[in-house]
């Protein structure tokens, strides 16, 4: 089994992989930088979301590039993590969530194109994913027993809301969210949900809140301690993805949903 694992803002190496190499994996939608190596004694393919030194930021990050490349390269299932802003406010900075709905309506790139893979007219495979739930339970599983493992406290569920950037939020945006139902937010990782159910991935969504989100809080999060926070990150998502890593059940893995085809 190999495991993809994305991850962004703080964690442009994974903590403990013992790499291999790291190649360009050429795709139709641009080549991605895969690390390969080991994570616990698990094959692993890293992407980092961001590039080393955050080089890429959120609204130039290649998306299909990425997912493509990791399922090129092999993978089987795909963890991916994101710092996020939060909305609920029983969520508080430092904490973890292992996110089960997801808020995407604009279904766009950062390019403005819409979030698909099925961009050609007649393209074998061409179709519509159907989901009641976009996150894998097995996966879902093995991040909440890694969080325990790893010490960490993560919360079960909770929805995903995928907003643009690289400009945060009004407060009013972030009301029309939350009373969406929105747990909390993050700039990346509505395009990773999507792309990885289109390329029949299994895939997993840890959030690490870093900060409150516009209005949600009295006072917003100081500058200095949401990049505390983004740097406290990388330790407790490494942690948990090391340990999530070890408890993956291949044989429970199956892609999310459905796929309605016309091959």
């Amino acid at each position: 089994m190999r495991v993809g694992i994305v991850t962004g803002s703080g964690t442009y190496e994974l903590p403990g992989l013992e790499a291999d190499a790291t190649e360009q994996v050429a795709t139709r939608w641009g080549s991605a930088p895969v690390t390969r190596g080991r994570l616990a004694g698990v094959e692993v393919l890293h992407v980092a979301r961001h590039g080393e030194g955050h080089r890429r930021l959120s609204s130039q990050v290649a998306h299909r590039a990425n997912v493509a490349a990791l399922a090129q390269a092999g993978a089987d299932a795909v963890l991916a993590a994101t710092v996020c802003g939060v909305l609920d406010a029983a969520l508080a900075p430092g904490d973890l969530v292992v996110f089960d709905d997801l808020f995407f309506l604009e279904n766009r790139l950062p390019d403005g194109s819409l979030c698909t893979f099925h961009d050609e007219p007649g393209e074998p495979g061409r179709g519509h994913w159907i989901f009641e739930a976009p996150y894998s339970a097995p996966l879902r599983g093995a991040l909440l027993a890694g969080a325990q493992a790893a010490g960490r406290r993560a919360r079960d569920g909770g929805c995903y809301g995928h907003v643009d950037g690289p400009r945060l939020n009004s407060r009013t945006e972030m009301r029309v969210l939350q009373q969406a139902g929105v747990a909390a937010v993050s700039q990346t990782a509505g395009p990773e949900t999507v792309l990885c159910g289109e390329a029949r991935l299994p895939f997993a969504l840890l959030g690490f809140m870093t900060n409150y989100a516009t209005g949600v809080a009295p006072e917003e999060t100081p500058a200095v301690e949401l990049t505390e926070l983004i740097a406290a990150s990388r330790a407790a998502v490494g942690a948990v993805l090391a340990a999530a890593v070890t408890r993956i059940d291949a044989d429970a893995l199956a892609p999310v949903g459905e796929h309605v085809t016309w091959d």
